[in-house]
């Protein structure tokens, strides 16, 4: 059920909807400056129809069994598998991500789908002992109503379906609001949910800006927000939320993330994993790595061969299976990197790779009007006041910091962050590799890997100002059901545990 004219409408109710405002917004590559699209702006009006048209389609759906919900959600898992490399593409021109990432995306999201229909024909709930022989006592969950999903625009098929898989299976509905820079992608995502079967009001997406986001969150009927994006925003949202009776959010934000590199590491591995970490995405992922701590007695060399390889990492045309880095989202992104870079400057820091300014020759035939960026890497000495080690910048910007000493020096190091996503360690001793399992402030960790992604039956998801809860795997089924402890007596007596009385007595007796 394409939509054939632009603009692109909002899709409510199982209908395509031009909403309360004749207002737009475009769409572009940001490879190239190419327009993809002009889409409608969602007012709170639009969010409020879309909210309606969920509440109204939540007790037909929830009253489908588990597994005839799955069944709808199979036929999405088809419509990503069978399209990976058209939507995949689409990802990379919409967001930049070189094309292997694009595709993986798709992938990731068909993935997530599979967990989630799959786990329908899977054992469900607890059985719990009770004190009492004639009590039967068990767990059951229920789904909690509409949910609001917020999305943003690195992982624009992936993270969506983290949220929106687990939410439609348990019996949700759903309201989503797609990131403003990706929308293309979004209203194709639309497409194959109601090509799949979804039914009308079942799944309604409203495309749009912070304060279509906004009326999500702000909106009493809407039972849970499943946000990942930004922790300024992420942290709003849990202002307004926290503490009111009946709705809950699951956030998943930003770091400031770091590789941990010691004397015992294997120098290999260490490179491999630091140039992923920091450069895959253009350093656009949420753990993404902008510190790397590495230990004094392997410093230099680690230092030089890091350096070589960011000096000659590829930069180019997304769409080119040999590009290892494309561009930044969008202006704005470059300028924040320019703002941290000159930071960093200021702050004292020794420059090692600059390619903030990328040469002519760099930047690809017809690709001028793109947003480009290539590694920016400096060597600062360690200080707890230092901003540029401790704001996040969501691009190619990386501290390698050295230091002295034990794993508890380095850890120390790694955890004077307000944030805490995710991190890594690269050593061949398991003592120290398992003491920063147990000390690392992080919601994900890896020994001896780069600090990149998880697979979908992991959660995803962060400590201190980097989230709360996990918006997809397992940790999500929390977030957007409600689990009832049930308990049966199979008897004609009540008997009560902890040798609590059942007897009634009055003053008769």
């Amino acid at each position: 059920m394409s939509q054939p004219e632009e603009p692109f409408r909002h899709y409510v109710d199982g209908e395509w909807t031009v909403g309360a405002s004749e207002e737009t917004f475009e769409s572009e590559n940001p490879a190239t400056g190419e327009r993809l699209g002009e889409f409608h702006r969602a007012t709170p009006a639009d969010v409020e129809r879309a909210v309606g048209a969920a509440e109204a389609a939540f007790e037909e759906w929830r009253s489908m069994s588990y597994v005839d919900r799955a069944e709808v959600l199979w036929e999405v898992y088809h419509e990503l598998r069978d399209r990976t490399d058209e939507l995949g593409e689409i990802v990379t021109r919409e967001c930049g991500k070189e094309i292997s990432e694009g595709r993986a995306d798709v992938v990731e999201a068909a993935h997530m789908v599979e967990w989630a229909a799959g786990n329908a024909r899977h054992p469900h709930g607890d059985v719990v002992p009770s004190e009492i022989a004639a009590k039967d006592a068990y767990m059951r969950r229920k789904p909690r109503g509409v949910v609001g999903c917020i999305t943003p625009w690195n992982f624009p098929v992936a993270i969506p379906f983290w949220h929106m898989a687990v939410a439609l299976v348990e019996g949700n509905t759903v309201v989503w609001k797609p990131a403003e820079q990706t929308p293309y992608c979004g209203q194709i995502v639309a497409e194959m949910m109601i090509d799949a079967g979804v039914p009308p009001g079942v799944f309604n997406v409203v495309q749009g800006f912070g304060d279509a986001g906004n009326a999500i969150v702000e909106d009493e009927r809407v039972s849970t927000v499943l946000f990942t994006g930004s922790a300024e925003v992420g942290h709003k949202i849990d202002e307004t939320l926290g503490g009111v009776p009946g709705r809950g959010a699951a956030l998943e934000m930003g770091g400031k993330n770091a590789i941990v590199v010691t004397e015992a590491a294997d120098l290999d591995i260490a490179l491999h994993s630091a140039v992923m970490s920091s450069f895959k995405t253009t350093g656009q992922r949420c753990v993404s790595s902008e510190r790397i701590i590495v230990h004094t007695d392997v410093y230099d060399e680690f230092k030089e061969r890091f350096v070589d390889l960011a000096e000659d990492v590829a930069v180019g045309d997304p769409l080119d299976e040999d590009t290892f880095m494309g561009p930044v989202v969008d202006e704005g992104q470059v300028e924040k990197f320019g703002k941290y870079n000159d930071l960093a400057r200021e702050e004292g820091a020794n420059v090692l790779v600059d390619r903030e300014e990328l040469d002519d020759s760099e930047i690809p035939e017809g690709h001028e009007d793109g947003h480009w960026v290539g590694p920016f890497v400096y060597e600062v000495d360690y200080e707890p006041d230092l901003r540029c080690i401790h704001e996040e910048v969501f691009g190619p910007h990386v501290a390698l910091i050295e230091y002295e000493g034990d794993i508890e020096r380095a850890v120390e190091i790694h955890n004077d962050t307000e944030y805490g996503l995710a991190g890594a360690i690269v050593s061949e001793d398991y003592r120290q590799i398992n003491y920063y399992r147990d000390h690392a402030e992080v919601g994900l960790a890896y020994g001896n890997l780069p600090s990149i992604g998880a697979e979908v039956q992991l959660p995803f998801g962060g400590v201190k100002k980097s989230g709360k809860g996990a918006p997809s795997a397992r940790e999500v089924i929390e977030a957007v059901t409600e689990r009832t402890a049930w308990t049966l007596n199979n008897s004609r007596d009540i008997e009560m545990a902890q040798g609590l009385s059942a007897d009634i007595t009055t003053d008769e007796d």
